[in-house]
This record gives structure tokens, C-alpha cells and sequence, in this order.
């Protein structure tokens, strides 16, 4: 698929789409995608990693903008485009998720092209492998591990969702236990700040210790939170916790430096955060205090593989391990496997639940899926997946900028 003009490349047009999958089970799922076209027939595909919560829309809205500043540039001069995004938009330097995103979604398509155009996976232009197969991890338990979303509420519902996991091979499992009340309703910030009640303590920890005692002790638990608790609860949950085992207490807290250090500090477990902290300036006071033992950034947030590579080789400087957060489209999937299998520092690859639904998987060509509790990164050439024929049709929003 190698270009064959004699001159550079130019960008031609973007599509922009704001997917609404409306799946069956009441979840919000809006991936926000795009594909980048060149002069020279090669195409490239991103995705900004706005999918769930709120902001898909304001991710759409600025993947609009910022794509009318790409016709016709150079869609090889990644590093180019990128700095201009940074110093030349004005709410990128300290900005946010919404930006970053649509930044994100851009650079992860221009990468696309440049493997494209080299025919080769973007991996051997990142370095090449470190490694063949990558360990990874079933992801978000408390939601079942089938095709459908469910609520895991008793004790038995926990150890069941882990069994089945282990069955396919998984070693390493992730939980929230302090998602789902007793009677399924999901617990709220009025619940989940401060110091807990002995109720709330119980009811978490007991579920953390029946599926311990069920998985044994070679399997590996990590904890998830999603920022829910507060650095005092976190601390109060943690003491009980880290007893079990805990491979990784991912976002105890709402990911800032001082309040992440005095979780750290307190605590004989590592901490993981990312998902949440945007470009090397975000990570850099987590590094410089040792306070994050795994990072996870987001490739559709952090910056693109541009910044998501350079924000691991940060890590590196400071022994910190990386797991490329993945809860997005098979695009961000396998874009993700890239950057893995060519870094040191690589811990672990989430495999979220949300990839064995259909409404996901059905928005991209390819459906990789792990075996036996390893992936493999993808052969072809670019990041290895591209946005659907179905995914294209079904657009709620679409926007072509030329």
C-alpha cells in the first residue's frame, strides 16, 4: 500500500461520526471516530476516547476544528502537526480530555497512514517488538464477562464473573467491588467519600475476599475505583484491601499529585492512575514524587501515539510500568498493541468487557480478541483495524471537512 506520488502527501478530507450504538442494555456508548483521506489513496482511522460519560459531543465538535487546520499538510509530519495542535489552538497547552481527544484521534489516523504508506505495522516504525505476546486482563468484572451487561450484587455473582474468566485462560482479573449496591443501584459520590461506614467497609471487602479465596492465591486482583473514593476513604478501604493481594489499587483517588502521594504513602500496594492525566506535563509530578507504580494512559486522550509513546518513555526514566487504558472502539484496541509490544516498560493489556459486545465490535473491520490470556499485535499494515462499513451508515452525526 505504499504511496507512489514523487511529492509528499496531502491531506485531502476528514470524516468526522459520532457513532450512537443505542445498545439494548441501556449503556451509553457514543465513539467518536474519524478517517483522514491523502492525495495518494491511503486513508488512515482514529478515534477520540469519548465513547462513555459525558463529552462525546464536545470531542466531535473540536475533532471538527481542529481537522480544518490539516487539509493540506503533510500527513507524515506527525510530530509537526502535533506541536502546531499544542502551541497554536490555545486550549491545548494545560488542556483537558476534550481536546486531547480530538488530538488524539487525529494523530492516531496519521500514524495509520505512515504504516500504511511503509507497509508496515506502526510498532516497526515505533521501534519494532519487545515482545511477541502481551499478557492482559479481564476487565470490569462487576459487570459480568459475557456479551451483555449485568450487575454482580452478591458475593457468588463476583466469584462467578472470575471463574468464568479463568476459564478462558485469564490469570489477572479486574473488579470494582463498590460499584453495585445490595439491591443493585449504583453507589454515588454521597456514598463513596470520607470515611466509610463499617457497612460500606464490610460489603467491599467481603466481596474482594470471597473472590480471593475462590481464584487462589496464583491469580492476580486488581482493584479498581474509578476515583470514586476520596484520598480518606481510599486510605480507609486500602489498609483493608492490600491483605488480599492486590496486584495494582487503580484511581483510589481523584487523580491529582498530592492527594495520589498521600494515598501512596499510606498504603503497601502499587498505585495505578492514567486514564485521567493528559500528555507528559500531566504525568511529570507523579513521576518526580513516585507515586504511581503502573500508568494508563489513553491513546485516545493522552495525546495520540505521538504523546502516549513519548509519556511512556517518561515512565521508563522513572521504573513506572504501563497499561495503555483501553475502553473505546477496536480502533483505540489495536492502536494500544502497537505502543505495547514496542515499549520496555509494558506491565499488562486491559481486555475490557465492553469489546465482547457486539455493539462495539461490530464498528470495526477486525474483532481482535485475546488467547488464553495474551494478545498478539495485529500484522497489517497501520495500527492494524479500520471503522466499519456499519459503523459509517449508522452515524448519528457526521461531518466531512475538506
Amino acid at each position: 500500500m505504499k504511496g507512489k506520488g514523487d511529492g509528499n502527501m496531502k491531506i485531502t478530507k476528514v470524516d468526522i461520526m459520532l457513532v450512537d450504538t443505542k445498545p439494548a442494555d441501556g449503556n451509553k456508548w457514543t465513539p467518536v471516530l474519524c478517517r483522514v483521506y491523502t492525495d495518494e489513496g491511503i486513508y488512515g482511522d482514529g478515534e477520540a476516547a469519548m465513547s462513555y460519560g459525558a463529552g462525546s459531543t464536545g470531542a466531535y465538535g473540536t475533532l471538527i476544528d481542529l481537522s480544518k487546520r490539516i487539509i493540506g499538510k503533510d500527513p507524515m509530519q506527525t510530530e509537526l502537526i502535533w506541536e502546531n495542535f499544542y502551541k497554536e489552538t490555545f486550549w491545548a497547552q494545560n488542556g483537558g480530555p476534550i481536546i486531547f481527544s480530538a488530538i488524539s484521534a487525529i494523530d492516531v489516523a496519521l500514524w495509520d497512514i505512515k504504516g500504511k504508506f511503509f507497509n508496515v505495522p506502526v510498532y516497526q516504525l515505533l521501534g519494532g517488538k519487545v515482545r511477541d505476546k502481551m499478557r492482559c486482563y479481564a476487565s470490569q468484572l462487576q459487570f459480568g464477562w459475557s456479551d451483555h451487561k449485568e450487575k454482580a450484587v452478591t458475593n457468588e455473582d463476583y466469584v462467578n464473573n472470575a471463574k468464568k474468566a479463568l476459564a478462558e485462560g485469564y490469570d489477572v482479573i479486574k473488579i470494582d467491588f463498590f460499584t453495585f449496591k445490595k439491591n443493585g443501584e449504583r453507589f454515588n459520590h454521597e456514598n463513596t467519600t470520607r470515611l466509610l461506614s463499617s457497612e460500606y467497609l464490610d460489603l467491599v471487602i467481603g466481596r474482594l475476599a470471597a473472590v480471593r479465596e475462590a481464584v487462589g492465591p496464583k491469580v492476580d486482583i486488581i482493584m479498581e475505583n474509578h476515583s470514586n473514593m476520596d484520598a480518606q476513604s481510599a486510605v480507609q478501604m486500602g489498609r483493608l484491601a492490600q491483605q488480599y493481594g492486590i496486584f495494582c489499587y487503580e484511581e483510589p483517588c481523584t487523580p491529582t499529585p498530592k492527594m495520589n502521594k498521600y494515598v501512596s504513602d499510606r498504603l503497601e500496594m502499587p498505585i495505578a492512575q492514567g486514564e485521567r492525566i493528559y500528555t507528559r506535563w500531566g504525568y511529570a509530578p507523579y513521576f518526580e514524587d513516585g507515586s504511581i507504580q503502573m500508568i494508563q494512559p489513553d491513546i485516545g486522550n493522552c495525546g495520540g501515539i505521538t504523546e502516549t509513546k513519548k509519556v511512556c518513555d517518561f515512565a521508563h526514566i522513572y521504573d513506572v510500568g504501563v497499561q495503555v487504558h483501553v475502553c473505546s472502539s477496536p480502533i483505540l484496541t489495536a492502536a494500544s498493541l502497537q505502543i505495547e509490544t514496542a515499549i520496555p516498560n509494558f506491565t499488562i493489556h486491559e481486555h475490557h468487557v465492553y469489546n465482547r459486545y457486539d455493539y462495539n465490535r461490530r464498528l470495526c473491520k477486525y474483532d481482535y480478541q485475546p488467547v488464553d490470556g495474551f494478545f498478539t499485535c495485529p500484522e497489517l499494515p497501520g495500527i492494524g483495524n479500520e471503522i466499519s462499513d456499519w459503523a459509517f451508515e449508522h452515524a448519528t452525526l457526521k461531518t466531512t471537512v475538506e
